[in-house]
């Protein structure tokens, strides 16, 4: 652990790393573990194997060979806002290669049908940093996130790809009741020894809400992209997309007794009654009706279930598989992607002071691990009811996770303890809006979205910017034209 510390102190010292944004917050042990976060974050950024179509790619932490869809999309999230030197955008471009032109690379992929998220990616990507060359490039160009919808939409089963060691798992199915979607597995979906499935027949007797939810957040995403670059017409099509299994999920998915989204048993149609957090896709998606995503929003709040001290077990603590003492990887561990997950649902409901709340808590879990547990790092899950990492089988959790565990020291710390709520690099708008009963000052220096590099401070009395372009800022619903320099606001 001392040496790969080590590693990413001598490189940021060398300058072939150049220091991440800092910030500024009354919490020093929380500021301390974003700092830590980043150090971690430069030892998995590694160079590419000779002959693969990056120079530079993220490296989740498991093989030295081998990368996954579902791990870098995530990891993409927390690069973005240091992208210069954390190459989370180019990783994507390593899958892209071989899993949707069919190209050959030595950067094996170890799972072809994981979660379709790179639409939500790319539209995450363009929205903070405006690359209106690399857009054109991946969706009017090569029109990848098109082609892996369709690859999805119908996976060849059974086939093992050349560049990967798994054979496809995913399935098109339809239920006894006329439901449609996708039969999985564990591994394939992310959510490696979940339960689900239970008392239904198994992975295989189930149709997957998360896999719709996360196909209808593709065509989502699809649509906003074609509709940015000017193109209306196919924006509508992937509108009428999303909306056909908006439907299908509305339809079928929802559990009306518990105020819930399931998954489906295949040989009768009913749902499959395990509450797992693969439930609140159809809300970031954002199929779900105002009222239904209020009672499932309830089920957060739950001590019982996915709330509490520690939330967003991945099980809800009243299931029988529950492991109450580690959460047993994906058997209540508490993972930072679908937590992150959750939190941006909540926030596309109007949650966003228990989002807020929620975020908070699980950051702070993580910094009390890191500093109770040997050795000192950020892990790749959490026990539910302990500062402890969680277990996988027995064995504990991974080290030096960031790899996405950085989503929470990280993302988590700037966008729902600072409340850096939304930037748009094209018209360079920032949204800051501190959450409720924050601890002030805070701020952020050094950042760059698009063209423009923005340095924030406020102690609530007081705001301070610098910037390098004009820009527009919205600090708790006011807006400010600020022009190019450095400008002091009474509020």
């Amino acid at each position: 652990m001392k040496h790969i510390l080590a590693l990413a102190a001598t490189l940021l010292t060398a300058g072939l790393w150049a220091a991440p944004p800092k910030v500024t917050h009354p919490d020093a042990k929380l500021v301390a573990l974003y700092d830590e976060a980043w150090r971690e974050a430069v030892t998995r950024t590694l160079q590419a194997p000779e002959g693969a179509p990056v120079k530079r790619y993220m490296d989740e932490c498991v093989y030295a060979d081998q990368i996954w869809i579902w791990d870098s999309c995530f990891m993409a999230q927390f690069t973005k806002y240091a992208a210069a030197d954390y190459p989370g955008i180019e990783t994507l471009e390593a899958l892209y290669v071989p899993v949707v032109e069919g190209k050959a690379s030595p950067l094996r992929v170890h799972i072809y049908d994981n979660p379709p998220l790179f639409a939500w990616c790319e539209l995450v990507h363009w929205r903070f940093h405006g690359d209106r060359a690399r857009l054109e490039d991946v969706v009017l160009k090569r029109r990848l996130l098109q082609r892996h919808y369709d690859w999805f939409k119908n996976p060849p089963t059974g086939k093992r790809p050349n560049s990967s060691p798994n054979a496809i798992v995913l399935k098109v199915a339809t239920a006894a009741n006329g439901a449609k979607g996708w039969s999985w597995s564990g591994g394939m979906s992310g959510m490696d020894n979940t339960p689900r499935g239970r008392g239904c027949g198994g992975y295989g007797g189930i149709l997957w809400v998360d896999a719709i939810a996360q196909q209808a957040l593709s065509a989502k995403c699809i649509a906003e992209l074609l509709e940015d670059l000017g193109q209306p017409e196919e924006a509508k099509q992937w509108r009428a997309e999303y909306d056909t299994l908006a439907k299908e999920i509305n339809d079928h998915y929802w559990d009306e007794r518990d105020g819930f989204y399931y998954d489906i048993a295949i040989k009768d149609g009913t749902p499959c009654r395990v509450r797992t957090l693969a439930s609140y896709w159809p809300l970031l998606a954002g199929v779900a009706t105002p009222e239904r995503a209020a009672r499932a929003i309830a089920h957060l709040r739950d001590p019982r279930a996915f709330g509490g001290e520690r939330p967003f077990p991945t099980l809800a603590r009243t299931d029988a598989d529950y492991n109450a003492k580690t959460g047993d990887y994906w058997r209540g561990g508490i993972w930072l992607p679908t937590a992150y997950m959750t939190v941006k649902a909540m926030e596309r409901y109007g949650a966003r002071d228990l989002a807020d709340v929620m975020a908070r808590r699980l950051v702070e879990q993580m910094e009390r691990t890191y500093r109770a547990v040997e050795p000192h790092t950020i892990w790749e899950c959490y026990a539910p009811e302990a500062d402890t990492p969680s277990t996988e089988h027995g064995r504990r959790a991974r080290p030096v996770f960031c790899g996405w565990s950085a989503l929470g020291p990280i993302n988590l710390f700037l966008e729902n303890i600072l409340g850096l709520r939304e930037f748009r690099a094209a018209d360079r708008t920032i949204r800051w809006e501190p959450p409720a009963n924050a601890a002030f000052p805070m701020g952020i220096e050094g950042l760059t979205f698009g063209d423009a590099t923005v340095s924030l401070w406020t102690d609530n009395i007081t705001l301070r910017v610098t910037t390098d372009k004009p820009i527009t800022l919205f600090y708790q619903g006011r807006r400010f034209a600020i022009d190019k320099g450095s400008h002091t606001l009474t509020l």
